[in-house]
């Protein structure tokens, strides 16, 4: 495995818009958010990295969604290249993980250049102003580290939210697989 660490967007970053299709076929805006902490988490169905926190990432999301904070996940890999990553699979997935939120896909993959995602998973949490507060990791664990899934970092980082404190700003990269972009599409800050 390959690991590729997040772009670390500038904390205070106004979080980009989007308007994506669910797994349901609705579509889901930024603005659906409105007045809410909202985490934005770029993860898809076979990445082992997703796949290793799945199950504590969909509990503490669910858990912090009963609070009040809102999360999306986006999945903007190339599906020619990737197909289990595919929005009928995206359903499965959804079902099967138990994420209580909405799964959406970004097939153009401006969403995920729009804030500079560069591996799954990669998490971005907004305040309720929606100005960037976190990027970083979920926690210390790795497939194989022998580390269990806590979900420490992101929990710290909601918990201050909700609290109306400041996040700390000691926050390490997230890492994982680099999102699968189509040809010709990668982004600048995409490792050759």
């Amino acid at each position: 495995m390959v690991m590729t660490p997040s772009q670390m967007l500038p904390l205070g970053t106004a979080a980009p818009d989007f308007s994506l299709p669910d797994t349901d076929g609705n579509t889901v805006s930024l603005s659906d958010f409105s007045g809410k902490p909202l985490l934005v988490a770029f993860i898809c169905n076979h990445c082992p990295f997703v796949i290793h926190i799945r199950e504590g990432f969909a509990s503490l999301c669910r858990e912090y969604q009963e609070r009040g904070v809102a999360v999306v996940g986006i999945s903007s890999n190339d599906i020619s290249t990737h197909p289990d990553d595919s929005p009928e699979k995206m359903a499965a997935e959804k079902a099967s993980a138990g994420y209580a939120f909405p799964y959406l896909f970004d097939e153009s993959q401006d969403v995920a250049k729009a804030y500079n995602a560069a591996c799954t998973p990669d998490f971005f949490l907004f305040d309720a102003s929606h100005k960037l507060v976190y990027r970083g990791q979920l926690d210390d664990s790795r497939p194989d580290s022998g580390i269990p899934v806590t979900g420490a970092d992101l929990r710290a980082a909601f918990d201050a939210v909700l609290a109306g404190e400041p996040v700390s700003e000691e926050q390490k990269p997230s890492v994982g697989c680099n999102i699968k972009w189509k040809a010709g599409n990668e982004p600048a800050y995409f490792p050759a």
